[in-house]
């Protein structure tokens, strides 16, 4: 069995060492890969009997550890074929490598580096196969996915014999024509996201933007080092709402954060009210080690932010019940993921919620009417 993990936060860590232990209790014969690999040492005090560990983005490695300890014959015909972890009928198309960002809660850089695109044509090729293959949702990541092509010059490359410039708007055109649904991840608020909302507006890509806003009070997005202030993002977001008024907007953010009042809690939380996100993660603060936060003065008390982690999410989620239930009585367009269990636009997998049904296969796209709702998934008839 083959884990895939995160190590940016702690929480993350917990969360990736508990399913390592799942997998060997379940498996017995277990191999880790993602950023978590390159904490080995951390990996190992936990779990001295999993089989091999890698590092993120190492495709070879996994694969040379799997046959290391699966052996098989040769197949000129499946050995050139790349590794799929995901079910038949959606697949993540990752779009570029490292950031250029210095958050101060944050080691992706020095664990990935710099930005670093694939070329345009290399993606679209992905893309274009896995869609051959059956994949009919593309989800688009990196981290940070707005920023495709900045480190290129936003370079001109080729996909069907045609020019195409690497460029988030060029490459959502692109995967637009390819009759999947395609879903962005990962996308800080850079004044040419709004050039993609028209696309979702007309259908080419799901009306659904992934933006990691982080917090909305000024002195603390400086101190994280996050660009973007409370007041320019609800002036976005309504504009958004204007282009498209069924956009799905996600976001994550981090309370507890060094030297974080009371006051720019509860201005985040004024925040939240006013900006009605529809898919809402929290992570109470923790410290990574290598992060420059960890420097930073006013260590906010665990019970202080697990409160206001608590609060924070109490809100959102009667924010997400006004919302959810504002879509009982509509028939709505489902993928589903498995018999009964399905998901709309609104809802990436396994960080969103679902649709609930009696019926349908795993790929089918079904329309469902929705009967009731819940603070988090839906429920309803197929038709």
């Amino acid at each position: 069995m083959i884990v895939n993990t995160c190590g940016f936060i702690d929480a993350a860590v917990e969360e990736s060492l508990d399913a390592i232990g799942e997998a060997l209790a379940k498996n017995g014969k277990v191999i880790v890969t993602g950023c978590l690999g390159a904490r080995e040492k951390t990996i190992k005090e936990a779990h001295p009997s999993v089989l091999a560990i890698t590092g993120p983005h190492d495709t070879p490695a996994v694969m040379k550890a799997v046959h290391e300890h699966l052996s098989r014959p040769h197949d000129p015909y499946t050995d050139l074929i790349g590794v799929k972890l995901t079910p038949p009928h959606y697949a993540y198309l990752k779009i570029a490598e490292g950031c250029n960002h210095r958050c101060t809660f944050c080691i992706i850089p020095s664990m990935r580096g710099d930005l670093v695109s694939r070329p345009i044509g290399e993606v679209m090729q992905e893309a274009e196969n896995l869609v051959k293959a059956g994949v009919k949702e593309l989800l688009v990541i990196s981290q940070d996915t707005s920023a495709y092509g900045v480190d290129v010059k936003y370079r001109t490359g080729f996909w069907q014999g045609r020019p195409v410039k690497t460029k988030m708007t060029e490459l959502c055109k692109s995967l637009g024509e390819l009759g999947a649904w395609v879903r962005l991840h990962y996308v800080y608020p850079y004044p040419h996201v709004d050039e993609v909302i028209p696309l979702m507006a007309s259908g080419k890509i799901l009306p659904y933007l992934d933006v990691p806003f982080q917090h909305a009070s000024a002195r603390i997005l400086r101190l994280m080092k996050r660009p973007a202030s409370a007041e320019k993002v609800l002036e976005r977001l309504r504009a958004w709402r204007e282009v498209c008024p069924g956009i799905t907007v996600r976001s994550t953010f981090i309370v507890g954060f060094p030297g974080e009042t009371e006051q720019e809690f509860s201005q985040l939380l004024s925040f939240l009210q006013e900006a009605q996100l529809d898919r809402v993660g929290c992570f109470a603060y923790s410290p990574v080690d290598g992060a420059a936060a960890n420097a930073l003065p006013g260590p906010v008390p665990d019970e202080v932010k697990e409160s206001r982690r608590e609060r924070f999410m109490a809100l959102q989620q009667k924010i997400s019940e006004g919302k959810l239930k504002r879509k009982v009585g509509r028939t709505i367009r489902v993928l589903v993921d498995e018999p009964g269990v399905g998901r709309s636009s609104a809802d990436a997998p396994e960080i969103d919620g679902v649709v609930r049904f009696n019926g349908g296969g795993p790929g089918e796209f079904r329309d469902v009417t929705i009967d009731r709702a819940d603070e988090h998934d839906l429920y309803g008839r197929l038709q």
